[in-house]
């Protein structure tokens, strides 16, 4: 016999399953672009992953704090050495992409290095096809 605590106790797993799959999904978008992003920069995504670092309030752009989920990932650009990288997301559809700021800064000192010039073009290059990806998909809302 269906009592109501078994109903409730049936609503909760229901819940929690639907809610799993939606993150599953919301990893999958995040692993997407930051496929995307290190192939536009002409790096190679190790591991093939992002894993979830944490789930908390983070300033987006407009300096609102909005819950995000930030993904750490890895990344290489000679194929010997892993630089860390992680790919915050705000809902299902906008994604703040780091890259470690050893690719083009003297960590040490706090100066750009020869890497920053060859990053900065590689940015605006990806930042152009983000923008015309978003304006064309936005047309399609």
């Amino acid at each position: 016999m269906l009592t109501l605590e078994n109903l409730f106790v049936l609503m909760l797993v229901a819940t929690a399953g639907a809610w799993l799959w939606h993150n599953h999904g919301l990893r999958e978008k995040a692993l997407e672009r930051v496929k995307q992003h290190c192939a536009k920069l002409d790096l190679e995504l190790l591991d093939d992953a992002v894993a979830l670092k944490r789930i908390a309030f983070v300033r987006d752009a407009n300096g609102r704090k909005r819950l995000a989920r930030v993904y750490a990932f890895e990344f290489t650009v000679t194929g010997e050495q892993r630089h860390p990288g992680t790919a915050t997301q705000f809902g299902a559809h906008s994604v703040q992409i780091e890259l470690s700021q050893a690719l083009y800064l003297n960590e040490s000192h706090g100066e750009k290095h020869d890497g920053f010039s060859t990053l900065q073009s590689q940015l605006g290059q990806f930042a152009a096809a983000l923008a015309a990806y978003a304006e064309q998909h936005s047309e399609e809302v």
